[in-house]
């Protein structure tokens, strides 16, 4: 049991990664609070983890707000005591991003506020329980786009996720002494609904997928298993990394000197 006596919150638990790490986390000894907007699916994640022996609660929490963000870390230390692990996960992809001429600043401020302004509400409300608890890891979803930029116009998205990463280095130096590390996420393509409602098209797809050089999408499960590794023991030296897990699309863009 990788992250046996451990209190994980995972926001966007409903569905894609949150999902796949919370069945993943609880299988390996984790209690887990998951949080979405999405009552309904995040429930069903919750009755899926206890069918399978695992111990987990759903609350719902738009990470947009700040009381819903505090009641989340909340809900965590009331049902089980502590906080060990923070997944900074839940995010959007809006249909509306596009370049800097076509995206308008509703959709700029909707993707900030969840994508950037909810990472920062965990962080502000979770530091706190995780130095209670001795201390803990959080791990911030990022992504590719944040090092390379997207073939497929997603200015709000993109920018979004280079923010998350800056964030992610600060976070990790100013806490590192604290026994909190702080890790940031960086899936490539994946074959989640939010990206295959964004690629729209088979053309799309293809433009993304040509890039890769495993030639496929990436699957949620694999990234809960990268996210995994950064919330054990097994990253205890682990802290303000970009964890790339992207197919190798990166490294295809990287210029011999």
């Amino acid at each position: 049991m990788r992250l046996e006596n451990q209190v994980a919150v995972i926001t966007g638990g409903a569905g894609g990664i949150g999902r796949e790490a919370g069945l993943l986390f609880t299988s390996e000894g984790a209690r887990c609070v998951l949080t979405d907007v999405d009552e309904e699916k995040g429930a069903a994640v919750v009755e899926e983890i206890k069918a399978a022996g695992g111990d987990a609660v759903f609350m719902r929490a738009d990470v947009s707000k700040a009381e819903d963000c505090e009641a989340m870390i909340r809900c965590a230390e009331e049902t089980y005591g502590k906080l060990t692990c923070l997944f900074n996960n839940a995010g959007v992809m809006l249909g509306d991003d596009g370049d800097a001429e076509s995206t308008t600043e509703d959709i700029w401020d909707l993707t900030m506020a969840i994508n950037v302004k909810g990472v920062f509400f965990g962080c502000k409300y979770g530091i706190p329980a995780l130095k209670r608890a001795g201390g803990g890891t959080i791990i911030n979803t990022a992504s590719f786009v944040a090092h390379l930029g997207a073939a497929t116009p997603q200015l709000a998205y993109t920018s979004s996720k280079g923010a998350v990463l800056a964030m992610t280095r600060e976070l990790a130096v100013i806490h590192a002494r604290e026994n909190i590390r702080v890790n940031a996420l960086c899936p490539g393509p994946l074959h989640t609904k939010m990206l295959m409602d964004f690629l729209d098209t088979e053309e799309k797809k293809q433009r993304r997928l040509v890039h890769v050089p495993m030639g496929r999408f990436g699957e949620a499960a694999e990234m809960a298993k990268a996210a995994l590794f950064l919330a054990s023991d097994d990253s205890t030296y682990v802290t303000g990394t970009e964890f790339l897990v992207d197919g190798g699309i990166t490294s295809a863009y990287v210029t011999p000197e």
